[in-house]
């Protein structure tokens, strides 16, 4: 018995410890200036998200999208991914409700869950009252590895264009107009340490539908589901 109501109240401890973003709903699901709900998002609603049997990541904090005017070559995408639009763009590991200055308006950062494979940012934006069309959006997401895995490779693919980085190291990039494809870019391989790891990724639309995803891959080529997202470093 004392060993269950341990287990009970450090889960609790730790649903805490991740603030609002566990406990409340999300913007994007209630948004009393916004168009919500969005379909297939909603709050987070435990301390780590398991992928599914397939892998992929459904679990991410998303910034509302900042003004893109420009082509989806290599070129003009990484030129706006690497131009500074807020402090610790590269570094930081937000929080819901966080707010950051950028493109000329004040933006927020939101903790959502998705149901399926993708992460819709058309929904994501709309619900919101948000910009879809000529836009730049960063995501971030911290997956906890029980182990070193080496030879990993993370797969992505994204509606339009997109770059991410694992722990501070840009691993790939797909460019042009483009619609989301499961693996349709695949980094080199790669290591994932034990304990957290910060994946972020910037994607970038011209118009229309957009959306994402991402998954790693084992040294088979093999979804890894052995890894839990959450909110936060610790």
């Amino acid at each position: 018995m004392n060993m269950r109501r341990n287990i009970r109240m450090s889960g609790l401890i730790v649903l805490a410890a991740l603030g609002s973003a566990a406990l409340i709903p999300s913007a994007v699901a209630q948004s009393g200036t916004g168009r919500g709900p969005a379909p297939g998002l909603g709050a987070p609603r435990s301390p780590t998200r398991a992928p599914g049997a397939d892998g992929f990541i459904q679990r991410w904090l998303i910034l509302e999208p900042i003004p893109f005017k420009g082509q989806l070559t290599d070129s003009a995408v990484q030129a706006a991914v690497k131009t500074d639009y807020f402090p610790g763009q590269l570094t930081v590991i937000p929080r819901h409700g966080d707010r950051v200055a950028a493109g000329g308006a004040e933006l927020t950062w939101h903790a959502v869950d998705t149901t399926g494979y993708n992460v819709n940012l058309y929904h994501f934006a709309y619900a919101l009252g948000k910009p879809t069309s000529n836009v730049l959006v960063w995501a971030v997401t911290v997956l906890h590895s029980p182990r070193d895995m080496s030879d990993v490779r993370l797969a992505i693919g994204s509606n339009a264009a997109s770059v991410w980085w694992v722990n501070g190291k840009e691993v790939i990039g797909i460019y042009n107009d483009r619609q989301t494809v499961i693996d349709d870019g695949v980094s080199k391989r790669l290591t994932l340490k034990k304990g957290p790891n910060v994946i972020r990724a910037a994607i970038v639309n011209a118009g229309g539908a957009t959306d994402f995803c991402a998954r790693f891959l084992d040294e088979n080529d093999r979804p890894i589901t052995t890894l839990s997202a959450a909110l936060t470093g610790r």
